[in-house]
């Protein structure tokens, strides 16, 4: 079954490139084709709920990668090794994988 993985974001987020860019390598590492939905908050087509979370985020089957309070009126910073970081880790998006059955092996994420 293929999970659905979305990346929430606002135009201008200085932070999206970021989390595209673990998005890619964690679905590289575990084998996955490099696809997910991307949301403009403030697009009309955007549904109302996902619109409450900052950005960037990163959801897999509906669940944050890095559980937060949301605030949609935000860009989003994740807790890294050295303080903040301004996307989701590899190693998050992989462990919401696992969650849901995704093989991630260790030496892959």
């Amino acid at each position: 079954m293929k999970p659905r993985i979305e990346l929430i974001y606002f135009q201008g987020c200085p932070h999206v490139d970021a989390a595209r860019m673990a998005l890619r390598e964690a679905l590289t590492s575990v084998g996955m084709p490099l696809e997910w939905t991307e949301w403009d908050r403030d697009a009309d087509a955007t549904p109302d709920a996902l619109r409450a979370h900052g950005s960037p985020t990163v959801l897999v089957d509906g669940r944050d990668v890095v559980p937060a309070q949301s605030d949609g009126n935000c860009c989003r910073v994740y807790p890294g090794p050295d303080g903040v970081q301004a996307a989701p880790s590899v190693a998050s998006i992989c462990s919401a994988l696992a969650a849901i059955g995704i093989n991630t092996e260790e030496d892959q994420c």
